[in-house]
């Protein structure tokens, strides 16, 4: 036998004997230990080496993976290059061939079916209406539009493609459906192919994957749980495999590999662990390592950067063993040196691991694109190129235009084929220029010899050879059913661990109104008497209604996670199955807790039978009701999926359930023909267990007249006695109902899907609009002079020794900012740039004062005196990175919006309305101006065009400094060439401006004046002019010792984000910051500030005789025009509860059938209360439930409007107020005309104006109470919480289970302030307060006046009282909300 070899070099001849003897140990193993042990060595916590020793690398300590990690891959980009080489070396040494996956696609077409409707394509009212109508009858029109236009094409193997084009030309569906993730409702011909086989013949979605430029994650887990999971459910692929061929290959040849390498093989081949090597090689390699341990967080919950989401989605995706990567705009939000070096480490993946790799990216730098093979150049969903990345430029050439000298090719290429940028380019003197169009353009590269080559290749048959085969994949799961079990109960398990100041807060909520309870119906149950064993049933029915409503948070929770969700079962992570049964199973202890709290509090303080095992019987009927609610509104939820809509249907679903649960209504009152329903509701076999459980007991058991017991009579009076055995019927029935609302939920999970996107609209104009191309520029001329007319101060802008800390959840003070020093000049364009977590966005927060927290030290001076926020905003524009805004406006209604608000009133409104035309057509919106903004990733506007809108938004302002945080970022080189232009415009003028920028091209860099540039820690390690072609800051870099020099057509802005990385000052071994102190440039910058304080003297301070630009009166306007806008195009939210009234309105009307007519008995009384009960209190819960929404979308546009200094809050605060007066009147009417006259309440002016007034006062109390809910909790799932305790009480103090005369003198004040309580006064005492009838009441003869007085407390001569009083509900709660509004701030920043 021949002696061993150790591959590699990093061992020394004096450990090799022992390394042999090591892995002579390690080959005698049986195959199954052999793949898992491998020779590990020990490191002290520095991570230095110290010995090998034999291990089972699936049992790896995280200290162990993370210090191995560190050693292997001390500088990314060299030593990852070297790994991936090294086991390519190793795979190669024993002859082991890689399959490859090659892509082809022929005669692509993808179109899309679009709504046709007249005028404005905007989702009015009236238009979701006509829709509804239209669909009905069959008349609804559709358009077809055209996305991709017969597309062609191979994308080959260990080759990076880069993907090109403007917005909107059709790159995202290209990529999905070459990834097989085209939505199916669009209509798709032609053939994708791999390795010949079609997407049908194998599992696409196992085989690539596709990074959406989305950012869906799971909030309230960390980035290495995200990472961790999701290696785990992507598998390792055929990785154990490979491993397993490559041991035995070395065992029969006799090779010892590279321990190191071996290791790292062996621990990212092991499958289904809960943490995996692979995840700490990713975060290392995405530079995400320093953050692992953080949350990921949304809009409302602190958390990771957008350029850290950015690249987690990367990591989440290419964790995995795939290997063909289809890859969306992965550089949003990243500095160009990080973008260089995630590409950089995807090209030594796609070259050395043999994968094919397609990229999008909006603004490649030159280094950036000189990374990839291939190009794919598209316009107008068409390929106008596709081929090797060297002969593009040279196949324009030929075309007639040449890429300048210093111009990045990627810009090139996009502008090229732009009508308005493409003469700039013509390099033909001597012939004159003429429009190329994009199809000239592809019939020039059909005729060309790459062009004939592609059409030879696609006519020819690709090789079906088994080796090509192994490489697609025909398992949709990864994982065994156990293992996918495991891990969806470990993560679920998780995010209750995260969640449980929820589960703490609801439990309390439980106590307390539990607490609230037992002390209202204090002993009721010692007296057994008919009156008492009334009330009795009505607190087993207020403790089924508490069931009820908490169990639906559960709703909101399930819909906020349901994105996430698709986007894995897409992604085959695990089916529905999987995800659904943690979620039911982990929730039985929740509600085995809230159950045994309620039944502990309630059940001996009230007065129920006192033995032990009706005790526990209670508790079980309370435990399955609660489980089986939970369970329904998971069900709904997953069921419909919008939220707005899902909340709608759990209202109804809560009327449904109350009205056929047997107390409302009892089930001999019904009509005939709908009894069946009370079999149906999961309330009526609670009512049955419970009532069954009580009333069967032996303290009811004494006889009446008619030889029946007490229990029995009070059961009868109900229409509830189905014997003594009923209760075990009752409680397997509620368990049945836990079962079905759970199939229901796997069932709606598994074949119901989310769209990503709503469904277009187009208007019926179109066509005639179209193919104009002329487009005049007067009204540009008019802004222009109009703009640059407007009156604005030069103002100069400096910070000195500004420091910013904040205080971490362990109360650690951390500082971001350290001694920051520099000064804004007007006229000058200044970028502050840095990589990525420098610090960029923060210093441009603080300077402004968008922070709400922390502390911030050091001076800031505006004009040469001190800066205060309140003037201070109304000179200032903000451009936040996050674009938000209101999602029911169109552009152009945004920009005017903005104008009127923040333009002086000074200025006429035809100047602002040319001001708002010149910004359109100057950020290039001129096109869209009419397109509905919508909310991010689901409707309206794409990434770049709400980019664009955000810096129009901020630019009709006409501010004297301008912050742009990121302005180019979601662009693409052409729109942000376009935007930088404007800003440089704006410049001009004389405004102070200051960008922060990732990656900007060469060109767009050089367009700035000066460079604020910023390192790790929140430093500055330069201050100045960039100088022509950026001299003066590469001059000053390469005076410093060791800086390496800039190459040739390298983009200055990338080398300069190299040169100061921490990876790149750690080899030099300097401090940039250090070094930036101590030379001239700083002293000189220091004098320049100097002499700006000094100016003091002769500026006029900066004051304004108002705080805001408009009169309360026309910011009150124009909080109004823009509410109702809002308001009449959000159908999801009016339209629905609209249409919920009038369905409550015609069930109660069906269920209580003229029984306002007829009354005989007390019983009869309590029908038509009952009736008045379910409209006050189920509209009312449903007004609630879907205006939190609504405001919680506005709530942080809100934000930002104020900080800008648009309105006051009292304006915002009173519009949002009148804006649903409208709708609520509507409301009120419909259930007027459907509900009064089928109940048969009485007919006269008085009485129907009465009920009318009721109504709308309650659905006023019952939204205002939601609007205000939104603005004091911080997110809405806290609000959602906190309204399921606001409709227990007003459920338990509104007269209706507990009537006024017998509530305790101590929770008598409860019962005034509850609104129900008056809404029910008025309603019952119009209609009956002055009926002198007599009926019989609880065996006595009665006048129904008296009877209502006696019994429920309402007085016929207080309705005076009770009208002011319902009036003052609304007014309240709408002056809580301008209070707290402006008052409170959830905006953590």
């Amino acid at each position: 036998m021949t002696t061993p070899q150790i591959a590699g070099d990093e061992i020394g001849n004096a450990g090799d004997e022992e390394v042999r003897s090591q892995w002579a140990a390690i080959e005698r193993l049986p195959t199954f230990e052999r793949i898992t042990t491998a020779l590990f060595w020990n490191r002290d916590e520095q991570g230095k080496r110290n010995e090998t020793r034999v291990m089972d690398v699936s049992k790896l300590e995280d200290l162990d993976r993370h210090l191995f990690i560190d050693d292997l891959i001390r500088h990314v980009e060299d030593d990852n290059l070297r790994l991936l080489q090294k086991i390519k070396n190793r795979i190669d040494e024993v002859g082991l061939e890689l399959p490859t996956i090659e892509v082809r696609f022929s005669d692509l077409f993808v179109e899309a079916e679009c709504e046709v409707v007249y005028r404005k394509p905007i989702p009015t009212l009236w238009n979701a209406i006509a829709s509804r109508i239209s669909r009905v009858m069959c008349l609804k029109k559709e358009k077809s539009i055209s996305i991709l236009n017969g597309v062609s094409g191979i994308i080959r193997p260990k080759r990076m493609t880069l993907l090109l084009g403007p917005p909107s030309c059709g790159k995202t569906s290209l990529l999905l459906a070459l990834a097989g993730r085209l939505d199916h409702s669009l209509k798709t011909t032609g053939n994708v192919s791999y390795n010949g086989h079609l997407l049908s013949e194998f599992v696409p979605e196992k085989t690539s994957n596709y990074v959406s430029q989305n950012d869906l994650h799971i909030p309230d887990i960390t980035v290495r749980e995200t990472l961790d999971f999701s290696g785990c459910f992507q598998g390792t692929g055929s990785r154990l495999e490979t491993m397993k061929e490559i041991s035995r290959r070395e065992k029969l040849k006799g090779i010892v590999p590279d321990p190191d390498i071996d290791a790292y093989m062996k621990a990212t081949s092991i499958e289904g662990s809960k943490t995996n090597l692979q995840t700490d090689y990713i975060l290392k390699i995405l530079g995400l390592s320093f953050c692992a341990g953080t949350r990921v967080g949304d809009t409302s919950r602190p958390g990771i950067s957008g350029g850290q989401k950015r690249r987690l989605t990367t990591g989440q995706t290419i964790v995995g063993p795939i290997k063909t990567l289809f890859m969306d705009e992965i550089s949003n939000g990243l500095d160009s040196s990080t973008t260089f070096q995630i590409v950089s480490c995807l090209r030594h993946y796609a070259l050395l691991s043999e994968g094919t790799i397609v990229v999008s990216l909006l603004q490649p730098a030159p280094e950036t694109f000189e990374l990839f093979d291939d190009v794919i150049l598209m316009g107008e969903g068409k390929i106008i190129y596709i081929g090797p990345r060297d002969y593009i430029c040279r196949f324009f050439e030929d075309c007639g235009f040449k890429c300048p000298t210093r111009k990045s090719v990627a810009e090139f290429l996009q502008e090229v084929i732009s009508r308005k940028d493409q003469e700039q380019y013509w390099c033909h003197i001597d012939k004159p220029y003429c429009y190329v169009s994009i199809d000239s353009f592809i019939e020039r590269f059909k005729k060309s010899e790459l062009g004939l080559q592609q059409q030879e290749e696609l006519s020819k048959t690709h090789d079906k050879s088994q080796v090509q085969k192994d490489a697609l994949c025909s398992r949709k799961y990864s994982l065994n059913n156990w293992q996918m079990l495991k891990a969806c109960s470990r993560r679920e398990f998780l995010l209750m661990k995260r969640n449980s100041f929820v589960y703490v807060f609801k439990s309390g909520l439980l106590i307390c109104i539990g607490s609230i309870t037992m002390t209202v119906y204090l002993r009721t149950g010692s007296k057994r008497d008919v009156i008492n064993a009334n009330y009795l049933m009505g607190s087993l029915f207020f403790s089924i209604f508490k069931m009820l409503a908490d169990g639906i948070p559960e709703l909101t929770l399930t819909i906020s996670r349901l994105s996430v969700f698709y986007k894995q079962k897409e992604l085959y992570f695990y089916p529905a199955w999987a995800y659904a049964v943690p979620s039911a199973i982990l929730k039985i202890p929740i509600s085995v807790l809230e159950a045994f709290l309620w039944t502990s509090l309630t059940y001996y303080v009230i007065g129920y039978s006192p033995d032990i095992v009706r005790f526990f019987r209670q508790f079980l009927i309370f435990f399955a009701l609660h489980l089986s609610c939970i369970s329904m509104f998971r069900a709904i939820a997953a069921t419909f999926r919008d939220f707005v809509l899902a909340t709608t249907m759990g209202s109804v679903s809560i009327v449904l359930l109350s009205l056929f649960g047997g107390f409302v209504l009892r089930k001999p009152s019904m009509p005939a023909w709908l009894q069946w329903g009370f079999w149906l509701s999961p309330l009526s076999y609670a009512e049955i267990g419970l009532t069954s459980n009580e009333f069967f007991s032996t303290r009811w058991s004494q006889t009446t007249s008619g030889n029946r017991t007490l229990g029995e009579e009070v059961l009868d009076a109900r229409g509830l006695n189905f014997g003594d055995q009923s209760y075990w019927g009752a409680l397997g029935a509620l368990i049945g109902f836990t079962f079905f609302f759970n199939i229901v939920f796997v069932l709606a999970l598994t074949f119901l899907t989310t769209s990503n996107r709503s469904r277009a609209i187009v208007s019926s104009d179109d066509d005639n609009t179209q193919g104009s191309g002329n487009h005049t520029k007067s009204s540009s001329k008019i802004a222009s002079q109009s703009k640059n007319a407007l009156p604005f101060k030069p103002l100069t802008f400096t910070f000195q020794d500004v420091c910013y800390f904040v205080q971490t959840p362990q109360d650690k003070k951390v500082q971001l900012l350290s001694n920051v020093t520099g000064a804004f000049k007007p006229g000058v364009l200044t970028a502050l740039m840095g990589v990525s977590g420098a610090g960029k966005t923060t210093l441009m927060d603080v300077l402004s004062g968008r922070k709400t927290r922390g502390d911030i030290e050091g001076e800031i001076q505006v004009g040469g005196y001190r800066k205060v926020q309140e003037t201070f905003a109304r000179v200032s524009g903000y451009c936040e990175q996050f674009d938000i805004h209101s999602p029911n406006l169109t552009i152009e209604e945004s920009l005017e919006y903005s104008a009127w608000l923040r333009l002086p009133s000074s200025i006429n409104s035809e100047t602002k309305s040319a001001i708002v035309r010149e910004v359109l057509e100057t950020i290039e919106l001129e096109d869209i101006k009419d397109s509905i903004v919508g909310l991010p990733g689901v409707s309206g506007l794409t990434t770049e065009q709400r980019k664009r809108l955000t810096i129009a938004v901020e630019l009709v302002a006409n501010p004297s400094i301008i912050f742009m945080d990121e302005p180019t970022t979601g662009l693409d080189a052409r729109a942000a060439a376009i935007v930088m232009r404007a800003v440089k415009n704006i410049t001009e003028t004389g405004r102070t401006v200051v960008c922060t920028i990732h990656q900007p091209g060469t060109d767009i860099f050089e367009a700035f004046d000066e460079l604020v540039l910023m390192k790790n820690g929140g430093r500055i390690i330069y201050h100045g002019p960039l100088g022509e072609h950026s001299r003066n800051v590469i001059d000053y870099f390469m005076r410093i010792p060791g800086v390496p020099e800039m190459k040739e057509n390298t983009n200055p802005a990338t080398w300069l984000l190299d040169i100061t990385s921490r990876s790149s000052e750690d080899k030099l071994g300097v401090d940039l910051a250090q070094i930036y102190k101590e030379s001239s440039l700083f002293k000189e910058n220091n004098i320049v500030i100097e002499q700006m304080r000094g100016t003091s003297s002769e500026t006029e301070e900066l004051t304004s005789s108002t705080r805001y630009a408009q009169t309360g009166w026309g910011q009150f306007k124009a909080c109004l025009w823009k509410q109702q806008l809002s308001y009449w195009r959000n159908p999801s939210y009016n339209l629905t509860r609209i249409m919920f009234m009038c369905l409550t309105s015609v069930i109660c009307g069906v269920l209580f059938w003229q029984k306002a007519k007829k009354i005989n008995t007390q019983q009869d009384l309590f029908n038509v209360l009952g009736s008045m009960y379910t409209v006050v209190l189920f509209t009312g819960i449903n007004n609630c439930s879907t205006v939190l929404f609504c405001i919680a979308t506005e709530r942080n546009v809100f934000y930002r409007e104020r900080f800008a200094q648009m309105y006051t809050s009292w304006a915002y605060s009173l519009a949002q107020v009148l804006v649903e007066i409208p709708y609520s009147l509507v409301q009120s009417i419909l259930c007027m005309a459907i509900l009064y006259p089928m109940v048969g309440y009485h007919f006269s002016v008085y009485k129907v104006f009465w009920s009318f007034y009721a109504v709308f006062c309650s659905l006023l109390i019952f939204n205002y109470f939601g609007v205000l809910l939104v603005v004091i909790t911080p997110n809405i799932h806290v609000a959602f919480t906190l309204r399921s305790g606001f409709y227990s009480m007003v459920n338990l103090f509104a007269g209706y289970v507990m009537p006024k005369p017998s509530i305790s003198k101590w929770w008598i004040w409860m019962y005034y302030l509850s609104p129900t309580s008056w809404v029910l006064n008025g309603l019952l005492t119009s209609q009956y307060g002055d009926m002198e009838n007599e009926v019989m009441a609880f065996g006595e003869k009665k006048k129904v006046s008296g009877f209502v007085e006696d019994y429920f407390g309402f007085r016929y001569d207080s309705l005076a009282l009770v009208a002011i009083i319902l009036i003052g509900f609304p007014i309240l709660l709408a002056s809580l909300f301008a209070f707290f509004i402006d008052k409170l701030n959830f905006q953590k920043k």
